[in-house]
């Protein structure tokens, strides 16, 4: 069984693709919140509004961190994808910590993104450009077996 923590990017279904591609495998996923509004505001929506949004935004980078760093911590394995419509700093810091900890680290981008992230992709184990290679990726550590 894997345990594998899906980063990233929010605004395409590459996370559905995945776990849809999975299924058959021993596999459990987590994740951030992916709804980017409750993402934002769920620092000010518990703990008190901010007249600031400097602290608006911390306070919810906080909250959100400490899913986070669980959800990195307890996976055997942290996929990262990078969009391309979007600066995705926040995948960044991800990649890095799972790095950090030891993780097995699998980058998910277009070519367009190779050379921006190039010190990321150095760290990864794998670098995909499709869901569908992270699911042979994960069909293959699981089972052995190659695609078609």
């Amino acid at each position: 069984m894997l345990t594998v923590y899906l980063s990233g990017e929010i605004h395409t279904d590459w996370r559905e693709q995945i776990i849809d591609g999975a299924k058959e495998l021993d596999v459990t996923f987590s994740g951030p919140v992916t709804d980017h509004a409750a993402s934002d505001d769920c620092g000010v929506a518990i703990l008190g509004a901010e007249q600031d949004k400097f602290w608006h935004d911390n306070k919810g980078a906080k909250l959100n961190a400490i899913r986070t760093r669980k959800g990195i911590a307890d996976a055997d394995v942290v996929v990262v994808r990078f969009g391309d419509q979007y600066k995705q700093w926040n995948a960044a810091f991800d990649a890095g910590y799972a790095a950090a900890l030891g993780k097995s680290l699998i980058v998910l981008h277009g070519s367009d993104h190779a050379h921006a992230l190039k010190e990321v992709d150095a760290a990864a184990l794998a670098v995909a450009q499709e869901p569908a290679q992270v699911v042979d990726i994960l069909r293959y550590v699981l089972t052995g077996a190659l695609p078609g």
